[in-house]
């Protein structure tokens, strides 16, 4: 029982285990005496949230405190201090003292390579957080190999949201330093996102419980979709055909490798999606109402419309603190340009210390101030002239593909394999291979990526029937459809845990 109060690396609570399902149950069964009093039950979910980073994080948990004390003073310092230019410098320097605790464990080595590089020095990376954990707890983790804390990038940019709010005027401090540690730690979405503005999620917090039977059955049904997604699909396709190609492209044909890259398209997104979908079911059932994050983004039909359907919260926060902080739109078209390649470059740079991200933020920055450029130039005296539905089609197609190209990149353990992947897509493509490749024994992966992409081509309302249906079925019902898919999920899961691809991010 007490092996379960410990931190291990080998069995991380995660929401496709079932120690996190006896977890919430426990939490669920508490939260019956403890949620019409409020401030108890924030603290209650205070408490279980920080717990759960710390069964999936270890030592990094202090980490997380830290940046809870720090984040919560600096926006109670900017909220009394009354002159305007104290509150910036206030403001900048709690900006470079999270991006800079972000930079040292995301971007050390990065940053050191490229020193090394031009200056033929020999900087070294160095782990002081496991140092500090050998000398004081008798650990033996390896200082020359900086660890990346779990979810470090969500966490830091909802905290650091906090100040910025509160300076823009568009959010007060919240009661205390425990409703804010909350905030910032609150499991569903802790570790993988939505990222949630404090202006959204803190009047939540001093809100009675509210749920109501419809939208109890549809957080039951963003759950199991996101289990479906997340174990069905995504997880499937990677360990038996996904992994493998992008692991060795040129042991499999061109045809293979394009496959593989249209397997990663679906795969991510039902890996993320399926977090979020989970992430926002389980807020729910608590009464907490988070904002949707992904929204059937491929079925866009062009690269702007892509970025308001993927990963919302993201692209949202990157617009409105970092695009809009470097002047928007307001300076003429070059500087519009030129913001929009910035922002998708940082925001490819904010995915990890890799040429690789660069690449694939600034193609997609490209490509949206290419866009932007487009609509200018087809826009006749203040009127956009709407495309055709097969001009839809066909620019629903290309995006679509772009996409795919870009997640190349993104997969890619290195750029040599992005090389070897294009090159075999290009020049060794063996047409008269298709069909046997089709009928091998990876058609059953075949089958399951196609089911995928069906189920996310859906038209919406068909979607939302389905969902509207679960949520008026009686309660038996329910429950026999909830054990037949963790029938299935169980009988389809992998032996090891697959985490969740953003949990790297």
């Amino acid at each position: 029982m007490f092996d379960f109060l410990l931190y291990n690396e080998k069995e991380p609570m995660i929401f496709t285990v079932p120690m996190f399902w006896y977890f919430f149950a426990f939490i669920m069964v508490v939260y019956q005496f403890v949620y019409r009093n409020i401030n108890f039950r924030n603290l209650f979910l205070m408490v279980v949230s920080m717990f759960f980073y710390y069964k999936g994080g270890g030592l990094f948990f202090f980490l997380l405190v830290i940046s809870t004390i720090m984040d919560y003073h600096f926006g109670k310092i900017v909220y009394e201090t009354q002159s305007i230019a104290k509150k910036k410098q206030i403001i900048v320097f709690s900006v470079v003292v999270n991006l800079s605790i972000l930079a040292y464990f995301k971007y050390t080595f990065f940053f050191a390579d490229v020193i090394n590089y031009l200056f033929n020095s020999d900087l070294k990376g160095y782990d002081f957080l496991a140092a500090a954990s050998n000398a004081v707890f008798g650990t033996k983790f390896d200082i020359s190999n900086i660890i990346l804390p779990v979810g470090i990038s969500f966490y830091t940019f909802q905290s650091m949201s906090y100040a910025i709010d509160i300076y823009r005027g568009e959010l007060k401090p919240v009661k205390n330093i425990w409703d804010y540690a909350f905030f910032v730690s609150f499991f569903p979405q802790l570790v993988a996102g939505p990222i949630v503005r404090a202006s959204d999620f803190a009047p939540q917090m001093y809100e009675p419980y509210k749920v109501s039977e419809i939208e109890y059955g549809r957080a039951l049904f963003l759950i199991i979709n996101g289990l479906i997604k997340k174990i069905l699909i995504s997880d499937y396709i990677s360990i038996n055909f996904v992994d493998r190609v992008f692991d060795s492209p040129l042991t499999y044909s061109g045809f293979q490798n394009l496959l593989a890259v249209y397997g990663y398209a679906i795969q991510i997104y039902c890996d993320f999606s399926g977090y979020t979908d989970i992430a926002i079911g389980l807020s729910l059932l608590l009464g907490f109402r988070l904002n949707l994050n992904f929204n059937s983004p491929y079925k866009a039909h062009n690269i702007t419309d892509f970025w308001r359907r993927w990963h919302i919260s993201l692209s949202t926060w990157l617009r409105d603190y970092l695009y809009i902080s470097m002047g928007g739109n307001r300076h003429g078209r070059l500087r519009t340009y030129f913001n929009l390649f910035m922002t998708m470059l940082l925001g490819g740079l904010w995915h990890g210390a890799s040429v690789r991200f660069i690449i694939w933020g600034a193609l997609h920055g490209s490509a949206l101030a290419v866009h932007k450029m487009f609509l200018e130039l087809t826009t006749k005296e203040g009127v956009k002239q709407s495309p055709t539905q097969a001009e839809k089609m066909f620019y629903g197609f290309l995006t679509f593909h772009f996409v795919c190209f870009c997640w190349i990149f993104f997969r890619a353990e290195s750029m040599s394999h992005v090389s070897n992947m294009l090159a075999q897509i290009l020049f060794n493509f063996n047409f008269a291979l298709i069909g046997e490749v089709l009928t091998s024994a990876d058609s059953k992966i075949f089958l399951v990526m196609l089911l995928g992409y069906i189920l996310h081509w859906l038209p919406t309302d068909w979607k939302l029937n389905i969902r509207e249906t679960f949520t008026l079925l009686p309660d038996i019902t329910k429950a026999i459809i909830i054990v037949g898919v963790m029938l299935l999920l169980f009988q389809v899961r992998t032996a090891e845990v697959q985490p969740f691809i953003y949990f790297q991010f």
